[in-house]
């Protein structure tokens, strides 16, 4: 499609004389939720920093909408302990915004009390805050996670995911995302990517969940964890539903 915000044909990027992605086509359209899923070693994070121009794929195109912005949020940031860095400084960092923008997404994040606070003294759950509103300032027309909520625990991660959402639903972003949190994310998501060094199967949570590609990389104890999700999921909204007509 001509409105997409990236397009993606034929991809192909080795490192030190290893394929590690092949005949990859991919497209991502304005407002979509995106997730990529794959084991360990499957190119997740190498398709990410070619997408952002980090890394020059050896074979295939990609191409960018005109004026695209792209905010992106790394596995982990590498910060030197010994240099002093406020989260206030840190949002600072590489972006000439107004300062009521700023103030903004400080405010939708939850960020106003750790301003002050030194980024290397921050919790895992607090740093990945920080993390999503720097790459958000600017008001990017893409945000990519790169597993983003690695390492927080669950109620954290579903926090966090939760979080994306309403990003997406009020700032208007489409949503590309590598995760290994299947149940929470997937169902998160408009459309599943399943990688292992080329596309495997995608589509709906639904549809990937079910696919033998899919159940072959990761089992079936992943889908039984997404349908029971899916099915809390369903069964909240319909109450929610029942509130609100009530």
């Amino acid at each position: 499609m001509s409105d997409a915000l990236i397009t993606v044909s034929g991809l192909g990027f080795s490192a030190d004389s290893r394929r590690i992605l092949h005949d990859i086509d991919f497209a991502i359209q304005p407002g979509e939720i995106v997730t990529i899923v794959g084991p360990n070693g499957s190119g997740k994070s190498s398709f990410l920093k070619c997408l952002i121009g980090a890394l020059g794929p050896q074979t295939g195109t990609i191409t960018r909408r005109k004026g695209l912005k792209i905010g992106y949020v790394p596995q982990k940031l590498h910060l030197d302990q010994a240099f002093p860095m406020s989260v206030e400084r840190f949002l600072r960092l590489g972006s000439r915004v107004p300062q009521a923008e700023r103030d903004a997404i400080v405010e939708r994040l939850g960020l106003r009390d750790v301003l002050t606070r030194q980024v290397a003294e921050l919790s895992g759950g607090q740093l990945q805050r920080v993390l999503l509103a720097h790459a958000l300032i600017g008001r990017p027309h893409l945000l990519i996670l790169d597993e983003a909520a690695q390492g927080l625990d669950q109620p954290a991660v579903a926090g966090f995911y939760r979080l994306v959402e309403d990003v997406r639903r009020d700032l208007g972003c489409a949503i590309l995302m590598v995760s290994h949190d299947l149940h929470v994310v997937m169902s998160a998501s408009d459309r599943v990517i399943c990688l292992n060094g080329h596309v495997c199967c995608e589509g709906t949570p639904t549809i990937v969940s079910a696919a033998p590609e899919y159940r072959r990389l990761f089992g079936h104890g992943t889908e039984g964890a997404l349908a029971l999700y899916r099915h809390e999921h369903d069964h909240a909204h319909d109450h929610a539903g029942h509130d609100h007509a009530g």
